[in-house]
């Protein structure tokens, strides 16, 4: 009896942690069709994973092409991308990002898409990274995305066939946002048209301020300056799981 409570009790930790894992997905797009540099956002990769991990959950990193992924927005002047580079146990996982094959969908409670150009090109039409956010969201799972990140979402479709993002709050990069740094044209498409298209009820703030909105389980923020309140809400979400 005593060796029955006891293996329920450590099948429970188990199973706790098991569901403590959250999966970042970052581009492997490195040139914008200008040929200027791109990648995924360090700081859109730093302060969420700061927030999280401290508050005791995993990460794993899944990117197109698998391996070390480009980087952009790489500023060592910010005290929080210095500690998530100089980590080695994450500066080893995100230089050896997993494919996207390599994924096992249930072992993750949350998925969440990192910003940075690169994204708008390699992340929108990955069918394998769909069908693993499509499960762990139909799974009760978290998703979160900010920034250009939110292009990950944008053509996902549940079992129901509707798309992920029908009928739910979520921003992203604004058009506004994208015609004052000069790559309205440059971008493969509108990711705040391509969102309304999609029945996403797109909202937003003024310019490079930190917003952010959370609507059944979708957890999406609007530019670099978002970062920590995305991370902060997708954190509230899987605490009250």
């Amino acid at each position: 009896m005593i060796l029955i409570s006891l293996t329920n009790i450590l099948f429970a930790q188990k199973t706790k942690e098991y569901k403590k894992k959250i999966l970042f997905v970052v581009t492997s797009h490195d040139k914008k069709s200008n040929e200027e540099k791109t990648g995924y956002y360090l700081s859109e990769v730093s302060h969420p994973w700061k927030i999280l991990k401290e508050a005791g959950y995993e990460i794993d990193f899944v990117s197109p092409k698998g391996g070390t992924p480009p980087v952009d927005g790489f500023d060592l002047n910010d005290s929080i991308n210095k500690e998530f580079w100089e980590n080695d146990i994450y500066q080893n996982k995100i230089s050896n990002s997993l494919k996207p094959n390599d994924i096992i969908s249930k072992d993750y409670s949350a998925i969440y898409f990192a910003g940075g150009h690169g994204a708008m090109w390699d992340l929108p039409n990955n069918k394998i990274i769909a069908e693993i956010t499509k499960t762990i969201y139909e799974n009760n799972g978290i998703i979160g995305a900010f920034c250009h990140g939110s292009a990950g979402l944008i053509n996902i479709k549940l079992k129901n066939g509707k798309y992920l993002i029908d009928g739910k709050k979520i921003n992203g990069f604004s058009n506004e946002e994208e015609t004052i740094i000069g790559l309205t044209k440059v971008v493969p498409f509108s990711l705040e048209d391509k969102i309304k298209e999609h029945g996403g009820l797109y909202i937003k703030d003024k310019p490079w301020q930190e917003f952010a909105v959370s609507d059944q389980r979708l957890v999406t923020g609007q530019n670099p300056q978002s970062a920590t309140i995305v991370g902060e809400k997708i954190k509230e979400l899987l605490n009250n799981k």
